[in-house]
């Protein structure tokens, strides 16, 4: 080889090395990461929250659920759902029996959550309590989007790949229910409840 070709060579070689990389952008669309499960799962969002419901009241917390006001209304989603990157606190509310030994009515603490934008796509964390979602969020229409996560336990310190199991998998609705609030509906989850609801606001 020419000398002069292997100087080319080493300079493109050298140009390579030092141009930035770039992040991948990761698909918007929902559809295609959705497992089969989920898809028939969020189709059934607005049946699984009026059975939870339904499962609560019959249980005498109709008045619990009222006081929780447009955070357990099943229509209560407004336009413009998307949430913005920042700090929140997320307050989970469990609602309809799943098993003899569950409520059909409790309420976990608020915590500290965060949303980061990260490869195109908006990401939910939830950092306390003895469960935590984490997962993705997709556009969806004007009045919901999407969520895809999973669920980790306990001490777990990171949590499971989406589809890797199903039993940990978790999919819902997030609407923007008045200024500043919003709510992240998680139908049929495998443990404690009928529908998992939570409240989402800001820290400050």
């Amino acid at each position: 080889m020419k000398p002069l070709a292997v100087v080319a060579l080493l300079i493109c070689a050298a140009s390579a090395s030092a141009a930035p990389k770039t992040e991948a952008v990761l698909t918007t669309d929902w559809r295609k990461v959705a497992t089969q499960a989920d898809k028939s799962r969020l189709i059934r969002w607005r049946n699984a929250l009026l059975a939870a419901i339904a499962s609560a009241t019959k249980d005498g917390e109709g008045q619990a659920i009222a006081q929780e006001g447009a955070l357990l209304v099943p229509d209560a989603g407004l336009e413009q759902p998307a949430i913005p990157a920042g700090e929140y606190r997320c307050r989970t509310v469990k609602l309809g029996r799943n098993g003899i030994y569950t409520k059909a009515f409790s309420v976990r603490a608020a915590s500290p959550c965060t949303l980061v934008s990260k490869s195109g796509r908006m990401r939910l964390a939830t950092t306390n309590g003895s469960q935590r979602v984490k997962g993705d969020i997709f556009p969806g229409n004007e009045r919901r989007q999407i969520f895809l996560g999973t669920m980790a336990f306990g001490d777990e310190t990171r949590a499971m790949d989406y589809g890797r199991d199903g039993a940990r998998d978790a999919a819902g609705s997030l609407e923007r229910i008045g200024e500043q609030r919003w709510r992240l509906l998680l139908p049929e989850p495998k443990f404690d409840s009928m529908m998992d609801v939570i409240e989402i606001t800001p820290v400050n």
